[in-house]
């Protein structure tokens, strides 16, 4: 199995007290309509009530029909009593099922916003290695456990329990005590057969699960990554990559289904051993003379009563003990502890001008390969600083401890003096606009996608952004014109496109603080210098930090700070850079060059 794959199951809970607490975390979601709760069982109550009557009073007729034609009366009460608890057993049971509908449904709704919500709350490491496919089964799988949770174990199990005892109750005082011991010993021994063979089996279900998730995270990665399969011609290797996935789920699900063959034997030989036991004492006893023709329909009705949902008990415990594997899954996503907490006392960031300062800062992503060291430098209020340097030097891990998708290691980082840490993640990153490298749409509109930045906007202000970022005309001109959809991650746009779609929706956000992170290197040169132009207009009323590769983007800065192995080793405006003739200075010659070669 893959790494991204083990790692995200190796943290599940052993089935045990797993199952216990998959129960007892639903519990809050449910009492929140305690009252339709407690009707609910009321009604069920009721129904099996009335379902134990009806054996009763169909004895009674049989018996008074049965005496001679001289004493023969038609007994119309008990005919009519019979009715009406056959009616009221199944109306009971429809009723109990509207009344718990809104409770099961809003269930599922708490638990899915729940989860959905925690999945944001987490840390980018966790969305870096994440697979999207199998994640997306787990919730899936999760929230249609609640509602087969819920009315497997309310309305199936317990009524059904219930319904024995009471059955079990009735012979034993209506008839002997051997007809409630034969009961409850076949209601015990299916019981513990079924318990037994489907734990053991339960190995074979949630091994099938987690195949089942890892090839459908496959197969989801593999749809996402669609260019790159084309590029290196390598849909074969996928697909047999998939089929290997699926091969394994195979070999495993056979197994489960050949465990359940022996446990569907083992329940129906202790069913019919019951039957056989019961049907065999009450023909004997009506024979002997101690029990009436009525006692032997009464106790058949029973059997017939008891043993058919008994029947399923199998199917319910496995179906239960499923819904509890998926519910514990789910929950285990809202139990992932969050790497980037608010302290309990944090406050809103209070920014008065927007002067960001770095003091010390080291930063590593995993302990043994250390991103930054020492670093340090301020922004100041309405000023600009760029960060330039060579791939792997540190540049984007500067927005990303800056937007706080991750917290330094040492040192720290101040936002008009308030350490970002100290305040709340809403509140800082309401401050803060990211023009990203990799800009990834939504499968949508232009609009909406570009509304995105300030979702409360009006219409003239997201036409004012797409125009500050030079798309306007663009999109003006499309057939759908702002209805055009972008498809799956705005594939539908060139590169150029999405990213001036960022620019403009990060302009319609106007933070305080900007971060262009390589933002225009995906843009034609002519492109790039129009927009690269507005882009200091507007930073020149903003704090601005831009992360850049093509130091021609950047000569306008304030300050320059050029950075190698996660260390400053340069800072500087442009022309004190160049007068130093060192790193930035060589960087600056190569890129001249290159430039001259390509024109």
């Amino acid at each position: 199995m893959p790494h991204s794959a083990h790692s995200r199951f190796r943290t599940l809970p052993q089935p045990g007290h797993a199952d216990v607490r998959s129960v007892s975390r639903l519990f809050p979601y449910l009492w929140e309509f305690r009252g339709r709760v407690l009707l609910a069982l009321a009604l069920l109550v009721g129904a099996k009530l009335a379902a134990v009557m009806v054996p009763l009073v169909l004895k009674e007729i049989i018996d008074t029909l049965n005496k001679s034609h001289a004493d023969l009366v038609l007994p119309l009460a008990l005919i009519v009593g019979y009715g009406l608890l056959r009616f009221a057993s199944t109306t009971f049971s429809d009723m109990r099922d509207v009344v718990f509908g809104k409770v099961t449904q809003r269930a599922m709704r708490r638990v899915s916003m729940a989860v959905f919500q925690r999945l944001h709350a987490l840390s980018l490491r966790f969305h870096l290695e994440r697979q999207t496919g199998g994640i997306t089964r787990d919730i899936e799988r999760g929230s249609k456990a609640i509602s087969s949770l819920v009315g497997y174990l309310l309305f199936r199990i317990t009524p059904t329990v219930l319904e024995i005892l009471m059955v079990a109750v009735i012979l034993l005082v209506k008839l002997d005590w051997v007809f409630g011991l034969i009961t409850l010993l076949t209601l015990a021994a299916y019981i513990v057969f079924t318990v037994i063979i489907t734990d053991w089996r339960t190995q074979f279900v949630r091994r099938a699960n987690t195949l089942d998730s890892e090839a459908y995270g496959r197969a989801i990665d593999s749809l996402l990554n669609y260019e790159t399969v084309k590029y290196f011609g390598n849909e074969r290797y996928e697909a047999a990559r998939y089929d290997a996935s699926l091969a394994e789920w195979e070999r495993v699900a056979l197994q489960s289904q050949r465990s359940l063959g022996l446990l569907n034997a083992a329940q129906a030989g202790t069913i019919a051993i019951g039957v056989t036991l019961m049907v065999l004492r009450a023909a004997h006893g009506v024979v002997a003379g101690t029990l009436t023709l009525g006692d032997l329909v009464m106790v058949n009705a029973y059997l017939l009563q008891m043993f058919q949902p008994l029947s399923f008990l199998g199917v319910m415990y496995r179906e239960i003990k499923q819904s509890m594997t998926d519910v514990e899954r789910m929950f285990a996503l809202l139990q992932r502890p969050q790497e980037v907490e608010d302290r309990p006392d944090a406050r809103n960031l209070d920014v008065v001008a927007g002067e960001v300062k770095f003091e010390h800062v080291s930063f590593a992503y995993n302990p043994d390969r250390p991103i930054l060291h020492d670093v340090s430098f301020t922004v100041p209020a309405g000023k600009t600083v760029a960060a330039v340097g060579t791939s792997g030097a540190g540049k984007s891990t500067l927005a990303r401890l800056l937007f706080r998708f991750y917290d330094v290691n040492q040192g720290g980082i101040k936002i008009d003096g308030q350490d970002i840490r100290h305040v709340t993640q809403d509140s800082l990153r309401a401050a803060i606009g990211v023009v990203p490298q990799d800009t990834v749409l939504f499968n949508d509109s232009i609009y909406y996608n570009i509304a995105y930045g300030r979702p409360d906007a009006s219409r003239d202000e997201v036409v004012d952004a797409a125009r500050a970022a030079h798309i306007l005309d663009f999109i003006e001109s499309l057939p759908q014109g702002w209805d055009t959809v972008v498809g799956e991650r705005g594939l539908k746009l060139s590169g150029g496109e999405k990213q001036r779609v960022a620019i403009a929706r990060t302009l319609l956000k106007n933070p305080t603080i900007l971060i262009l992170d390589e933002a225009t290197s995906a843009l034609d040169t002519k492109t790039e210098k129009a927009i690269q132009a507005e882009l200091l207009e507007i930073a020149k009323s903003r704090t601005s930090l831009i992360i850049a590769h093509r130091l021609s983007t950047v000569v306008e800065a304030d300050e320059i700070l050029v950075m190698e192995a996660g260390r400053i080793v340069e800072r500087g405006r442009h022309p004190e850079l160049l007068a130093m003739n060192g790193v930035y200075a060589m960087m600056w010659a190569l890129q001249q060059q290159a430039e001259a070669e390509d024109a």
